[in-house]
């Protein structure tokens, strides 16, 4: 629809009147053909608060209108070697174990030799334990249960290690939760999503050399981020998941 101005006569005609009515035609046109309106028609909908710089790309308070990432690392090729050391480690104290408690036989002495070797001298504050063969039932059952703790508490540690090593952080919308995801062994992943309240760093991130130590309240041990992974925004996970908390 187009708007039909009459030709300004008298005290219209003037330089600063046809300057006027040259910029209205034309913020009308720009706003007909979905151009952007001039400078003197737009109207700016945020300025930042004094003391904050306009080039911030997040505020200071921590308070985000959008899910935000703040930490990322991928390291599935890493986990996947992981997995493979435990389950190797994990399968080969089973077999040294089940070996030992099935092969390992107590042999009878030799009765013609018996009365002429001499028995070495009992050490009751060790319980005789260097009088054992290789073959008795002690010596069997004891080393097959160390071999099998031993490849358990491999396995064991690495699937800790995996699930405490953190992939993702992200903060919801709202600043009020925040999204974990962690690894597998093998390299998969799983998430979960707790408040920001129940989050302390236990370090902050310029005290540590290698790993940021996180705590979870209701969760065992510590969360660990790698140093090696990328974090979007220092200020913002300083005062988020960067921030110690006391409960």
């Amino acid at each position: 629809m187009l708007l039909l101005l009459p030709r300004a006569r008298g005290a219209w005609a003037s330089p600063w009147a046809r300057g006027g009515l040259s910029l209205l035609r034309g913020g009308l046109r720009s706003a007909r053909l979905g151009a952007a309106a001039p400078p003197f028609a737009r109207r700016q909908l945020w300025s930042p608060p004094a003391g904050r710089r306009a080039e911030e790309p997040f505020p200071l308070d921590g308070f985000v209108n959008r899910d935000v990432e703040l930490f990322h690392h991928e390291r599935p090729r890493f986990f996947r070697n992981v997995g493979l050391f435990c389950v190797s480690q994990l399968a080969f104290w089973l077999y040294l174990a089940d070996l030992a408690l099935t092969t390992l036989r107590e042999t009878p002495p030799d009765p013609e030799k018996a009365g002429s070797e001499e028995r070495p001298p009992s050490r009751p504050w060790l319980g005789n334990l260097f009088n054992l063969t290789s073959g008795s039932a002690k010596w069997r059952y004891g080393f097959s249960a160390t071999c099998l703790a031993v490849g358990t508490l491999i396995f064991v540690a690495g699937f800790f290690f995996a699930r405490r090593s953190v992939s993702r952080v992200l903060l919801l919308r709202g600043s009020q939760e925040v999204t974990f995801t962690t690894y597998y062994l093998f390299g998969y992943t799983s998430s979960f999503t707790v408040p920001l309240r129940h989050i302390s760093c236990m370090s902050h991130r310029s005290e540590v050399a290698a790993i940021i130590p996180v705590k979870i309240k209701g969760k065992p041990f510590y969360f660990l981020l790698d140093k090696q992974g990328s974090i979007t925004s220092n200020p913002l996970f300083d005062i988020t998941v960067g921030a110690y908390r006391e409960w």
